[in-house]
């Protein structure tokens, strides 16, 4: 999308370079719609709690974040869908992780380990 010339530019060359890093408007979308996501406090503890643990299953992450199995699976389904997390199967249990290494990231920005958590 080019810059509006109908408007006056104090400074065209940042103006050119704030567009540039703009990039593509889908992307930035999507990136939205998964910061609406994680932005519920309990979605963002699971998240947290997945982070600290590699990848834990339904049960776990229910005690840990003092939730039922049942609102947190409800929880995993929408963070699952929005390529948050992933799940595999090991026997009849389900493990859930950090889908990406950009939300092992973000989670660093949020609660950044420290040399007590025992966490790298």
């Amino acid at each position: 999308m080019p810059i509006d010339d109908q408007r006056r530019l104090i400074d065209p060359a940042r103006a050119e370079a704030a567009l540039a890093g703009l990039g593509d408007r889908a992307t930035l979308q999507e990136w939205a719609e998964r910061f609406s996501v994680i932005a519920d406090p309990t979605r963002l503890t699971l998240l947290v709690c997945i982070h600290y643990a590699r990848e834990i299953c339904v049960s776990d992450l229910a005690a840990v974040a003092g939730m039922s199995d049942t609102a947190v699976s409800q929880a995993l389904r929408l963070l699952r869908a929005h390529g948050l997390v992933t799940a595999h199967r090991s026997g009849r249990t389900v493990y859930y992780r950090l889908a990406d290494d950009t939300m092992h990231e973000l989670i660093h920005r949020v609660r950044p380990h420290s040399e007590s958590d025992g966490v790298g």
